[in-house]
């Protein structure tokens, strides 16, 4: 089954991962090149296995109470897997994979399996609100950009329009800008105001509603729809939450500390149960410019210019004349899409730090869990447990309810520890003696907010400043040090969680923390995907049971895992990023840096059955682009084409992707929709 290409070696001093040098620029700021922010002295995973032999059979007790647990809770839900051969062109595959897998290619153009067929939905810049021009690259204003579709798209999200059959509404982030491939004559030592303003309104978030084809899965957006809506870098936010109103997020130009001027960086994020989306707020750091302090230096903040010079053009981005802004920034956003004159909110409760996303599951009793990772080398993940319950129904009082969900409740950080003798794990990915990367964890509190007020849990430090300088209360609890972590998504059959730890090329290089077993490899430019289950099935338990799911990379190498799949029969892997499921209980992974020297692309893999671990690559990326926001459905399945043609050496005037438009024409990030040719479900 798997096709590989010969590797290509990745040149560190101009790459992260198979990162482009002008990813890193525009993306994050070069975060990969800069010292790391996390300079405590939290143990890692392999220090922390006193005992650990002595350990390993009561951990293997908790894992069977756990997984029978979860089957109670599950059996109604899914049938097992099925192994017989079917689906498309009689390719074996669990249900929902029967697909032939891409080859790893470096074409460039978004490659689908035989058989199936795709269309682009929407581009950057396409008109989605009354009034909105045309999009021009060569006449490109704040107010047209204001009315288009945004820049660089993330995430996305598909909701349900009530009353209009066929349609739903389609809400994406816009991570951030491409200005040297934006604009024509682009100079990035003198930017000018009208391509400053350009970039503020082509960041934020879109809703816009799109039909569907009854004959396929194509999507097409419904301009000037009611419900269409942007958000930018300029809209005014409300604070919610224990840190609303702190003398930490005042500024001059809010002296209230509750409202905010847009939203910077959104990467990943979920739907909540209540029909709402949520959006994470990441490399926000990038964006502020003179910063001096501690606690700017442990978010990545620099001290010098910025990349985009927009401290040059309001004064909030200059950190020495308004030191509080950056602590605005750095939030989980909550869009109301069926509301689109209501503010958008960040939830100061669910802490801030570089939230790569955000995603949402109830407790047995209806209160929500939020899961986020800290998308940063050596950094954490985190979950927020509510104290309210989610109320049913569609009046507005049962709205407003469940849109202070997330005011209330428990910040938790994780810490891991493994279950085997620290030196089993050497660094090279090789399995400990028991077979698995695994161990036991717990969620540590760090502090809890009421209608009442905060109350810390972490000593030396207020609730307020464990909410706004959340990655110090995990420095100060001990949390562990990850590779990356990312998006983070529970299994809606069986409750596990899988977190995407994109890569960490400083594990164990100098100084930095060892290999240790959730994090096994030195050096690592692959990445891994950790399976975690909670206590007992409970969202809201406080201790867990994990296992690493996979360790990516070529199959050949026998560092990689795949679950315990036979690795001749798997599709290569590296840098998984945002994951989703699909409706079978297949994780589905996207891919960001990709460092095997092919381009990034979409994967599902099997999570259970006689063919867990199996993992098969749906399709693939156009030159420079990465693999962003994938949402599988019956019959469908989206991707954002996150900055095609961002290339080393790439400009406005000399693109080199051919993609979307053909040769000569300006890079547009875009929306893609795929199914099955012959209208059948996705992989059956």
């Amino acid at each position: 089954m798997r096709i590989q290409l010969p590797i290509v070696g990745v040149d560190g001093a101009a790459h992260h991962g198979g990162r482009a040098a002008l990813t890193c620029r525009f993306r994050c700021g070069d975060a990969c090149f800069h010292e790391v922010p996390n300079t405590s002295a939290n143990p890692y995973v392999g220090d922390v296995v006193a005992g650990a032999l002595s350990r390993r059979t009561v951990m293997r007790a908790a894992a069977v109470v756990t997984a029978a647990a979860a089957v109670g809770a599950s059996a109604t839900v899914a049938a097992p897997e099925a192994s017989a051969v079917g689906g498309h062109r009689g390719d074996r595959g669990a249900r929902g994979l029967r697909f032939a897998p891409v080859a790893p290619n470096t074409a460039d153009t978004v490659t689908i399996p035989d058989g199936y067929a795709q269309n682009v939905v929407i581009r950057w810049g396409e008109p989605i609100l009354r009034g909105a021009p045309a999009f021009d690259p060569d006449r490109q204003t704040a107010e047209a950009q204001a009315g288009q579709f945004g820049y660089n798209n993330d995430f996305l999200a598909l909701l349900p329009l009530h009353g209009e059959p066929h349609r739903q509404i389609l809400v994406a982030n816009h991570e951030y800008t491409d200005e040297v491939l934006m604009f024509r004559g682009y100079d990035p030592e003198n930017p000018t105001r009208q391509q400053v303003e350009v970039a503020w309104a082509a960041h934020g978030l879109s809703a816009v509603v799109v039909e569907e084809d009854r004959r396929s899965g194509k999507l097409t957006p419904v301009p000037r729809h009611p419900l269409n809506r942007r958000v930018t870098a300029t809209t005014e936010f409300r604070v919610t939450g224990p840190a609303a109103g702190s003398e930490l997020l005042r500024t001059s130009a809010d002296p209230t500390g509750r409202k905010v001027l847009g939203t910077l960086n959104n990467c990943s994020g979920g739907v909540t149960p209540w029909g709402t989306t949520l959006h994470g707020e990441e490399n926000f750091n990038q964006y502020f410019a003179h910063a001096t302090r501690a606690t700017d230096k442990r978010y990545g903040l620099g001290s010098g210019a910025t990349e985009r010079k927009w401290e040059r053009f309001d004064r909030r981005f200059d950190v020495a004349q308004e030191p509080n802004e950056p602590h605005r920034f750095g939030w989980v956003v909550e869009l109301d899409p069926y509301d689109p004159t209501a503010a958008p909110r960040k939830r100061t409760a669910l802490g801030r730090f570089k939230h790569e996303g955000a995603t949402v599951r109830l407790t047995g009793d209806g209160r929500p869990v939020v899961y986020s990772g800290d998308d940063e080398r050596f950094d954490y993940f985190y979950k927020f447990v509510g104290s309210k319950r989610m109320r049913k129904g569609a009046g507005r009082a049962v709205r407003e309810h469940n849109l202070s969900l997330l005011d209330e409740g428990t910040l938790y950080v994780a810490r891991l520890t493994g279950d085997s003798p620290a030196i089993e794990i050497d660094g090279t990915g090789k399995l400990p003696a028991d077979g698995e990367f695994d161990g036991s964890g717990e969620w540590i509190p760090l502090a809890t907010a009421t209608a009442h007020g905060a109350v810390s849990h972490v000593e030396g430090m207020s609730a307020e400043e464990v909410f706004v300088f959340t990655r110090l209360a995990g420095d100060k609890v001990g949390a562990t040090k990850m590779d990356r972590p990312e998006d983070i998504e529970p299994n809606p059959h069986t409750g596990k969680v899988y977190v995407a730890l994109t890569n960490n090329s400083n594990r164990g290089v100098g100084s930095n923390p060892k290999p240790d077993e959730a994090n096994p490899r030195v050096a690592n430019k692959h990445g891994q995907i950790l399976e975690l289950t909670e206590h007992r099935g409970r969202a809201d338990s406080e201790r867990f049971a994990w296992s690493l799911f996979l360790v990516a990379g070529d199959p050949d190498d026998p560092a990689t895992y795949f679950a315990g799949f036979p690795k001749d029969q798997v599709s290569p892997i590296s840098c998984p990023d945002n994951v989703a499921f699909d409706p079978h209980g297949n994780l589905w992974i996207s891919t960001d840096g990709n460092a095997l020297g092919h381009h990034d692309g979409l994967f599902g893999v099997a999570t259970r059955g006689d063919r867990r671990g199996e993992l098969k690559q749906f399709l693939t990326m156009p030159k420079g682009a990465e693999t962003c926001g994938p949402l599988v459905q019956d019959r469908r399945v989206l991707v954002s084409v996150q900055h095609p043609g961002e290339i080393d050496g790439a400009t406005a005037e000399k693109p080199l992707s051919a993609w979307p438009d053909g040769p000569g024409r300006i890079n547009r990030p875009a929306v893609v929709a795929v199914w099955r040719a012959d209208g059948r479900d996705i992989g059956i």
